[in-house]
């Protein structure tokens, strides 16, 4: 299953200005990221909630940003 992670890259953008900088909050390679959002990777729970916390996301909103198809 794909999903769409273009709202996930917004919120990144606004708030980190690029996948660089969240990348090392995230404590992962800018490949990784890329990965992840380009759906090669599958995003692990954990890393799931690490960046709502960073992106400042609420539980309520994690559909929107996640699981968008």
């Amino acid at each position: 299953m794909k999903f769409n992670y273009d709202k996930l890259l917004g919120r990144i953008v606004e708030v980190y200005g690029n996948q660089s900088n969240f990348a090392k909050d995230m404590k992962l390679s800018e490949r990784s990221i890329s990965f992840k959002l380009n759906n090669v990777r599958r995003w692990k729970d954990t890393e799931i909630k690490l960046a709502m916390q960073l992106l400042k996301i609420p539980e309520s909103k994690v559909h929107l940003y996640f699981f968008n198809e």
